[in-house]
């Protein structure tokens, strides 16, 4: 199957390497076509430096790569992602199913990211998300993934497009769950950094995905989510692995923030998108709007946007009024 992967940061590297792997016919597109010829001479792409780019993998900086392609990867960050799907919009075939698998929400519309795809593409949009690191993925190493649409046959056909030995593929009816467990994972990953570089211990992690979790869950249930998809691979599932590996760009960010570095300077030395910052505030923003109570959000809005200290953050978390760990406690 001819195959376009629009974006050549690290993830849309890594599907790309693995679609390749599945055998078939793969195109991945750059943005940074000065780059084109390093990639196809050394088969590295700086994004990935440690995977190994297979020979049948064109790399193009054309939109026109997707023309006649039967699956569209949309794999760019999600501040440029509006733009990147107008251009490649024109090259998209009538008969092509289109993926989004960029993690985020998009900066003032608050719109996910399949959202944005299917507006800008007028294309039905697959998700694929799931706990899993570009530099894992690209290695062979063990992985799920979930294909989310309420298209059942399209999620099935991403499904067999991607599934392999070592990277199995779950279906899902649920894009809203999968997509936010996937985007706010990222702001409680941050939080998580921020807690390890003030130096607090596995106590601490523990209380803060939990409960960054219970309040993911309320505002995509809100916003028409099934509750039982923050307990699978989008949701626990993607918060377990970015809060907890150096892999994350996200918890690395937070805990160069949690050291005493600025926000701008953290996310620099990161030298790569760190989706949270962005999902911090397009959460905050929707958890205001929908009268959402998210507490840990909050603060790291606070702190990103606001320059709030990181310890007076927790400290004001911490000492909020005590309250039953269920909105439904169960009591009489």
């Amino acid at each position: 199957m001819k195959v376009a992967v629009i974006g050549s940061g690290a993830w849309g590297t890594a599907l790309a390497i693995r679609l390749c792997k599945n055998g078939h016919d793969v195109t991945m597109w750059t943005f940074e076509k000065e780059l084109i010829p390093k990639m196809e001479n050394e088969r590295r792409n700086i994004r990935l430096p440690n995977a190994v780019l297979p020979e049948g993998l064109k790399i193009s900086g054309d939109y026109a790569c997707a023309a006649g392609c039967k699956l569209v990867v949309m794999a760019s960050p999600s501040f440029p992602a509006r733009s990147v799907c107008r251009g490649v919009k024109p090259y998209i075939d009538e008969d092509a199913v289109v993926v989004s698998v960029t993690k985020g929400l998009e900066d003032g519309t608050h719109m996910r990211m399949s959202e944005v795809v299917a507006q800008e593409t007028g294309k039905e949009v697959v998700v694929l998300t799931g706990p899993s690191h570009a530099e894992e993925v690209s290695i062979n190493i063990p992985t799920g993934l979930l294909a989310a649409s309420q298209n059942q046959a399209l999620a099935e056909f991403v499904q067999d497009a991607f599934m392999a030995d070592t990277l199995r593929v779950y279906t899902s009816s649920d894009p809203i769950g999968a997509e936010m467990g996937a985007a706010l994972k990222n702001v409680i990953a941050l939080c998580a950094g921020i807690t390890d570089g003030l130096g607090f211990g596995d106590n601490t992690k523990a209380m803060l995905m939990t409960r960054g979790l219970t309040e993911t869950a309320r505002l995509g249930v809100a916003l028409g989510a099934k509750k039982e998809t923050f307990a699978g691979l989008a949701g626990v599932g993607d918060l377990i692995v970015t809060c907890t590996s150096m892999h994350s760009r996200n918890r690395r960010a937070g805990i160069l923030i949690g050291q005493g570095k600025e926000v701008q300077e953290a996310m620099k030395e990161v030298g790569a998108v760190v989706e949270g910052y962005y999902a911090a505030k397009a959460a905050h923003e929707l958890g205001k709007a929908k009268g959402i109570e998210m507490p840990i959000t909050d603060a790291a809005y606070k702190v990103l946007y606001e320059g709030a200290d990181v310890k007076t953050a927790v400290q004001e978390l911490l000492t909020r009024s005590r309250k039953a760990e269920s909105e439904d406690a169960g009591w009489n």
